[in-house]
């Protein structure tokens, strides 16, 4: 007895050596293994070995085995493991066994000794051993949670420093799957997620078949579901759970060969939690973000508009904008004009002057007219609507005073590119455009009035002189063609004056035909017409006006011939628009006085 006592205390002495020299990494299973060492040197064993278990309610493997043998086999429940449950410790055969812990406890141990000892000495060396192991297990548990309680700590300031989802999820799976390599992990997220990151995540939708049921139920009272259908795995759900709801589900997956414990699901569920709250802020700071992006929009928008821009310039922003900011594929914009017509507007993008444009139109009008309200289709072919490869559609009236003025279109070749978002925002953007291209549209059309000539469309004489005086300023040279057509008294005295009109709009169309874009057809007064061609030469004047003479005269009904004054500046001369007519009307008198049907520039005939 006094042999054993001081095994015993020689025992004892060498475990507060151990506990002292590795305070820093008391973990079970380090200490195991030194512990077996121990006890063959102490007692003089042939063999000694601790096998470690979780629980009894799991098939007895244990997670790991420590021997001073390191051939020997990993026991197995056959060997007798569960009748130690009840005696607690056993001896046969020369080899001792006892339990450290109980099998309803978090975990226990087996220590098996072979020779080097007697029975008195089991009981005690079975206590002083559970002693020693327990105190390192607890120091370890300890340890353990310090660890864990700082990684929370740097993982939760790490997620809420990320206003972004996907960062938090991925740093999330990055930080179990550092943590626990033996679980497998995986985020059920609802079908709007658009993960830039290659996470690992499954749909969160109903299934009749295993698992999503679990997940959903999870999703939809925000509680840690648990799924033990399969018999060789068990599934933990853990919802992503902020202040204001639940964000999605993680799925945690463990074998029966590493089986998860209470702790890890709890520590697990904090990172969740903290997971989703930090979800919950980046979503509500992105909400924040694009609420301030869509009121910059309509801001910026509506000042844009209030500018009393040109209709072009103000169409092509507005466009822009559009594209930009909602990235539609095609834009396109209608107006309705006073005769009830739908005139698509500058700044529109080309799909829409295509005839494959023609069944999107109809489609939009079918609806806006009837029911004066936006249209919002993310797949159109579902709706019975497949002409085309454009699958998602946005429409939106501009309504003014109850009345249709107009609509907008954005399209795009993908469904459900458009979210419901978006279409509020154009909604808003549209609305808030209506009054300010109406107006537009109005100045447009006064503008038009006050420089155009109402029966030949040309442009009017004022509109000339200030285009003649603008570029006698800027530009280097430039021909005045003065125009009256021949007889034309006759026309009006033989057909009369609804002829006469006619007579004096199909040579308007000519004059518009044969110039460029940049040049100006005007009505001079009665039967007088003018062109003015800027940055041309006397020769290139000549030609057109050649052009005009003979078309006037092969083309018109009644057939009428016209005269031509043609006159021309330079720069370097000193001249202004007063002589540049007189100069002109000069020359337009002696074509006349000639014989009509010529052209002559200035004061000579023009071969």
């Amino acid at each position: 007895m006094q042999e054993t006592n001081s095994k015993a205390a020689s025992l004892k002495g060498r475990f507060f050596t151990y506990l002292y020299n590795e305070r820093a990494d008391l973990s079970l299973e380090k200490a195991s293994r030194w512990l077996t060492g121990e006890l063959k040197t102490v007692y003089g064993a042939e063999q000694v070995s601790i096998s470690c278990y979780y629980s009894s309610s799991v098939p007895l493997l244990p997670y790991f085995m420590a021997s001073t043998s390191p051939d020997q086999a990993v026991p197995s429940d056959a060997e007798g493991s569960r009748e130690l449950f009840k005696a607690g410790s056993e001896r046969k055969h020369g080899k001792s066994r006892f339990m450290i812990g109980g099998p309803h406890e978090e975990w226990f141990a087996v220590l098996e000794m072979t020779g080097g000892h007697d029975g008195e000495e089991l009981s005690e060396t079975g206590r002083i051993c559970t002693e020693f192991l327990y105190f390192c297990r607890s120091a370890e548990i300890n340890m353990i949670s310090s660890r864990k309680h700082g990684s929370l700590y740097k993982l939760t300031e790490s997620f809420h420093s990320a206003m972004d989802k996907d960062q938090v999820l991925a740093e999330l799976i990055n930080a179990l799957q550092s943590m626990y390599g033996a679980f497998l992990f995986y985020l059920f997220l609802s079908h709007d997620n658009d993960s830039r990151l290659k996470l690992p995540t499954k749909d969160l939708y109903f299934d009749e078949q295993g698992s999503a049921d679990t997940a959903m139920e999870a999703f939809l009272t925000g509680a840690i579901r648990m799924d033990r259908s399969q018999p060789d795995k068990v599934h933990v759900y853990v919802p992503l759970k902020g202040r204001q709801g639940v964000y999605g589900v993680l799925e945690v997956i463990a074998d029966k060969n590493h089986p998860i414990k209470e702790s890890e699901i709890e520590f697990i569920m904090m990172l969740a939690n903290a997971a989703g709250n930090a979800m919950e802020n980046a979503q509500l700071y992105q909400q924040s973000r694009k609420l301030i992006d869509d009121l910059r929009l309509i801001n910026e928008t509506s000042h844009q508009l209030n500018k009393n821009l040109p209709l072009k310039d103000t169409m092509k922003f507005l466009a822009e904008r559009v594209i930009h900011s909602f990235n539609a594929r095609e834009a396109g914009f209608y107006y309705r004009n006073s005769s009830g017509t739908d005139q698509l507007l500058p700044g529109s993008t080309g799909f829409f002057i295509t005839p494959e444009a023609d069944s999107y139109l109809s489609f939009v009008l079918s609806k806006i007219e009837n029911e004066r309200e936006g249209i919002f289709i993310g797949n159109l072919p579902a709706q019975g609507f497949s002409n085309g490869i454009y699958q998602c559609l946005m429409a939106v009236p501009m309504m003014e005073n109850g009345q249709l003025r107009g609509y907008a279109i954005a399209l795009h070749e993908k469904p459900y590119h458009f979210t419901f978002e978006t279409f509020k925002l154009l909604q808003s953007l549209i609305h808030h455009s209506t009054l300010a291209l109406s107006n537009s549209m109005l100045r447009e059309e006064l503008e038009a009035l006050v420089k155009t000539d109402n029966l030949t469309k040309l442009y009017s004489r004022n509109y000339l002189n200030e285009r003649i005086r603008h570029s006698m300023n800027e530009d280097r040279h430039g021909v005045f063609i003065l125009i009256d057509i021949d007889n034309f008294k006759n026309i009006n005295d033989t057909y009369g004056h609804q002829i006469g009109d006619d007579v004096l709009i199909q040579v308007g169309n000519i004059i518009k035909s044969s110039i460029r874009e940049k040049d100006v057809g005007a009505r001079w007064g009665g039967e007088e017409l003018a062109i003015y061609l800027p940055q041309a030469d006397p020769e290139i004047g000549i030609c057109v006006a050649h052009r005009v003479l003979e078309r006037v005269r092969s083309t018109t009904s009644p057939r009428v011939t016209i005269s031509c004054g043609v006159s021309a500046w330079e720069a370097e001369e000193d001249d202004t628009p007063k002589m540049l007519f007189l100069r002109a009307d000069r020359a337009l008198y002696q074509a006349k006085s000639n014989g009509k049907n010529q052209v002559i520039v200035q004061n000579r005939i023009a071969k």
